[in-house]
């Protein structure tokens, strides 16, 4: 796969013509670390640039959401931010879904984003759309899934019916950190994403839908191609999961762990099987007079300095142990 390359058909797709009484909505989803909130910000600040007003809604797994932080510097004149927080049953999270799409479609904007959780049943978005009064002020305009790069070879638990779930109607597969990785491991992660799509008995298959291009280089006309997608209606095999078997949250507040002791307290937390099948870690903790902000998945680990913070640190996975997790971030 040529990392510049992007399919020309992709690039002839224009956007629709914007309807005076809809808004368009957009779904930026993908599984669990693979760079939803990077993307949507590059996303949102290109369609500020063309000025359009624009609403930005997170739609988080957890009752806090860390990924609203990094976004607040878009917040202006023409962009807005809204969140709804998790922590509750699945009925409760999409009536608070509908309910703040109703609020958010009297604010006159011109293209609502939504981010959700890397554990987002597409569905919703879907079902939430296509009924009333939503289905009189918004269009589905473009659904968009962002695929690693460095994708691992198998994803535990839920995560290769997540992985292909979330793909199997969107209308442009982006790939993250292209830069860091191989022609060779991009096309190992499009082969993992296909494989998914397989398992769930989807006909779907990604070869030209696809942008695999370092970020920091994208162009307009490459933007262009993405505000006009779509997406696509596909079938496939329907899994469903116990709540309670399924992946959870741990918060760990108010964490005091030196800065140079987060990388090497996530790498053993991901690693260690006594803490579960722990698929992501996230969060904030207090360095001098600033915060450090901490981004850990099995292909990557980051820590880096942000100007706004929240004390908190957010592990996600299956069946944990938080008092195994614990034990790492108290270590001397």
């Amino acid at each position: 796969m040529q990392k510049d390359r992007l399919v020309n058909s992709l690039y002839q797709k224009s956007a629709a013509q914007e309807n005076d009484r809809m808004i368009k909505v957009d779904l930026i989803t993908g599984f669990l670390g693979s760079g939803k909130t990077t993307f949507m910000k590059k996303y949102a600040e290109y369609l500020i640039e063309k000025g359009m007003n624009i609403g930005i809604l997170e739609n988080d797994h957890g009752a806090v959401n860390v990924d609203m932080m990094l976004l607040h510097d878009l917040e202006g004149e023409h962009c807005e931010l809204e969140m709804i927080a998790g922590g509750c049953d699945r009925e409760t999270h999409r009536r608070r879904f509908k309910t703040k799409l109703i609020a958010m479609g009297m604010c006159g904007y011109d293209r609502v984003l939504i981010e959700p959780s890397g554990i987002f049943d597409v569905d919703e978005f879907f079902d939430a759309l296509y009924e009333e009064p939503l289905d009189k002020w918004y269009e589905i305009g473009n659904v968009i899934t962002i695929v690693d790069a460095g994708l691992p070879e198998k994803l535990d638990g839920q995560g290769e019916y997540l992985l292909a779930s979330e793909a199997a109607e969107a209308g442009c597969v982006v790939l993250s950190k292209c830069q860091k990785y191989s022609e060779e491991q991009a096309d190992a992660a499009i082969n993992h994403l296909n494989r998914a799509l397989e398992q769930v008995k989807c006909s779907r298959r990604f070869q030209d839908e696809v942008l695999c291009k370092d970020w920091d280089t994208l162009t307009d006309r490459d933007f262009d191609m993405l505000l006009g997608c779509g997406y696509r209606t596909e079938a496939y095999e329907k899994q469903y999961f116990d709540e309670k078997q399924g992946f959870d949250t741990l918060y760990f507040m108010n964490m005091e762990i030196p800065g140079e002791r987060l990388a090497g307290a996530a790498e053993k937390i991901l690693n260690d099987s006594g803490c579960g099948q722990v698929s992501r870690i996230k969060g904030f903790v207090k360095e001098g007079d600033g915060w450090l902000e901490v981004n850990a998945t099995h292909g990557e680990i980051t820590v880096q300095p942000v100007s706004a913070g929240q004390a908190v640190i957010i592990v996600i996975g299956e069946g944990m142990n938080r008092e195994q997790i614990q034990l790492y971030w108290e270590q001397e």
